[in-house]
């Protein structure tokens, strides 16, 4: 098998994909805390969503990362919803 030319520490292409993936969610999280319109709110979201993406930074499990993806994506549009009824 052939030495790798790539540096110690270089992500996969699977790894640099689902790295990607995670840094959309938190982008959108943040998005749609910016749309609260309640300051002491968005503050808690905000302090929130960065505990829980800092919590769970060092998970490598790739069924565990998924799952922790897609609970995001759960919340990031129950969060849309709830945004959008108090907005109407």
């Amino acid at each position: 098998m052939a030495a790798s030319r790539l540096p110690p520490g270089t992500l996969t292409l699977k790894q640099f994909l689902r790295r990607q993936q995670v840094l959309l969610l938190y982008r959108r999280i943040l998005q749609a805390i910016r749309q609260i319109p309640n300051a002491c709110d968005r503050q808690y979201l905000k302090h929130w969503a960065r505990e829980e993406f800092e919590r769970n930074k060092s998970a490598t499990e790739e069924d565990t990362i998924q799952m922790m993806i897609t609970q995001g994506n759960i919340q990031l549009k129950e969060l849309e919803k709830t945004l959008a009824l108090a907005k109407s």
